[in-house]
């Protein structure tokens, strides 16, 4: 149980943290977040916990496929405050979109050979 809020306090730290530079600096705050810190912890305590070099592999694999479908986010979510959309609606309208890809994906890919 230790463990476990060891990890979940060291993730909510580097949240608050790069949310805290973001607001001084966000182009600093943009670039801490585009690092795939979370990613990698991730599978350091996945290895960890299982010493299973397969399961990591697959776990860096899916993270690719499914960090495909999430990129429009950081395109559509600016254009659309940009644009003069409202903050909730700009987001909303994003992450709905975000969804969409991610179905699509899961969908899609099993039917072209990718293990998800």
């Amino acid at each position: 149980m230790t463990y476990l809020i060891v990890k979940a306090l060291l993730s909510g730290f580097i949240v608050a943290i790069v949310s805290e530079v973001a607001r001084r600096a966000p182009g600093l705050g943009a670039l801490l977040v585009s690092l795939p810190t979370i990613s990698l912890l991730t599978m350091i305590w996945l290895w960890r916990d299982t010493g299973d070099s397969g399961r990591v592999a697959a776990l860096a694999e899916s993270s690719f496929w499914y960090f495909l479908p999430s990129t429009p986010l950081f395109l559509v979510l600016p254009a659309l405050l940009r644009s003069g959309t409202p903050f909730w609606i700009a987001l909303g309208l994003s992450c709905a979109l975000t969804m969409a890809l991610y179905l699509l994906i899961v969908w899609t890919g099993p039917r072209l050979g990718l293990r998800l």
